[in-house]
Formats: structure tokens, sequence, C-alpha cells
């Protein structure tokens, strides 16, 4: 049986931040599952992961410890559906899947009955409970989606929403990706092709984000330089890697976009 309910979900950077905030006697934050060592422990896996837009799988195993998958990107419009998610604890966002981030809504499917219990404790007491406008907003949301997909269309011509979406992210990532090659100062990461169940045919991988490297070894501050071209960037800093790299976001308004003709004027958060 699975367990549904909302919370107000909180960006994967801030996971650390957080951790020591609450200053717990009973956990910390270990940094990278590669590098743990021990039996207890609650692992992390974003995936498709944020920034870098890699699939990724769990890496501890032990009875005396928890994995939650974050899922928040695994929608059609980023990544091709090639399995079910069947995770004990799997965490979604409507920010992601339908780009209503003003409403502050995530929700979890947790297929233990005592650690749903436990969650749904924590909100209460952390946020005495959560909007009960935005879930109704959320819900309405998520089933306008659905209907699209489940419902005869009056327009076939109409786009539903993950069709939109990945036609939409397949053009910018081209475009950037023309404007990469063409600086030979950066590179991008290269993702595989896979098939997507959900859509039923091949399909391309188009990150929510674009994990920008520099080539260039003058280049050590690559988020101060791209600022410098009024190019505004997260540094690779905030997620564990070296500042020769950074997070674009690929979720920005139309009108930013049509600004790689020229990238010294382009802005991205």
């Amino acid at each position: 049986m699975l367990f549904f309910f909302f919370f107000f979900f909180m960006m994967f950077q801030s996971y650390p931040a957080v951790t020591d905030y609450l200053r717990s006697g009973l956990f910390r934050w270990a940094g990278d599952a590669h590098a743990f060592k021990g039996e207890s422990y609650i692992e992390l896996v974003c995936s498709p992961n944020n920034p870098d837009g890699s699939i990724r799988e769990a890496v501890l195993s032990s009875e005396a410890g928890k994995t939650i998958h974050d899922l928040a990107y695994y929608w059609p419009q980023y990544t091709p559906i090639t399995d079910r998610a069947d995770h004990e604890i799997m965490l979604f966002t409507v920010s992601k899947s339908t780009g209503h981030a003003g409403t502050r809504i995530g929700w979890a499917l947790v297929k233990d009955r005592e650690v749903a219990r436990k969650m749904v404790k924590f909100i209460e007491l952390n946020t005495i409970g959560v909007s009960k406008d935005s879930q109704l907003r959320a819900a309405k949301l998520l089933k306008v989606v659905s209907d699209g997909y489940e419902l005869e269309r009056a327009d076939e011509h109409t786009d539903r929403l993950f069709d939109f979406g990945r036609r939409i992210m397949a053009a910018r990532w081209e475009r950037l990706r023309e404007v990469v090659k063409a600086s030979g100062i950066f590179s991008l990461p290269e993702f595989p092709d896979g098939f997507c169940e959900f859509t039923k045919e091949r399909t391309g991988i188009y990150p929510a984000f674009a994990w920008l490297k520099s080539e260039k070894a003058e280049i050590e501050d690559l988020e101060s330089y791209l600022r410098s071209q009024k190019i505004l960037t997260r540094s690779g800093k905030h997620f564990g890697a070296g500042s020769n790299y950074v997070r674009v976001s690929m979720l920005d308004r139309d009108e930013t976009f049509d600004l790689f003709p020229r990238p010294a004027y382009l802005s991205l958060r």
C-alpha cells in the first residue's frame, strides 16, 4: 500500500544547510554516498540528478539504512520514463512537473505506514500543516494534466503538457549546445537517447539544468567569469563540485533564450 500526502518542497542544495541548521544529535550531513562508511544512514537519490541531469541509483545497502528517491525531475519533458518508479519513499513536486513553482507544493509516495505517519507529524510540527488552497490548486493542476492524456481530446492539434514541455526543452538544449560548441570554451554532458514507456517513443534527455564546465585553465571561477559577461549562474561549489562548473537553468522565460545569438547579454539564473 502506498501512502500519499502533500508537503512543501525543498531545493536539493538546501539539504545540507537544513541538516546543519537542525543541530540534531541523531544525524549529520555526511556528503557523497560513495564516500560514506557505516550502517545507519538516510541516502537521498536525486534522479534525474540536480544539477547534471544524470540518472542515479542508490549506492548504499544496509538494513539499518533508509533510501529516499527525489524524483522531482522524473517527468517526460526532461527524460525518457524507462521504468515505473517503485521505491520505498518517493518525492515529487508540482514545481518541476507543471511549472507552478509558486504553489510551493510537493508530495510523497510512501510504502511504510509508520514512516508516512512520522513524516506527516513532522510536517504538522514544522509548518502547522500545508495550505489547503495550495493543495486544491495542485490537485486541480495534476487532474488537468492527467485528463489530457486519459480523455479524448476535442482538438488534436493542441499540445498536451508533457509533449509541449519536451518540444520546448529539446529546442532550448539544441540552441544551448550550438552556443557552447561555437564558444570553444565550455563543454556540456552528453546524454544517450532512451525509449520512453510513457510516450511509447524514443526520445532524448533534456535536463532542467545545464551542467556547464569551463575547459580553459585560466578560468578558475566560472560563475564570476560568466557574471562579468552578464550571465547569471550558480557555482558548482554549491553542489560539491569545483568552481570550474556552473549550473544554468533551462526553465527561464522564452525571452531569455531568444538572447542566445548575443550570449554576452544572456541572463540565466
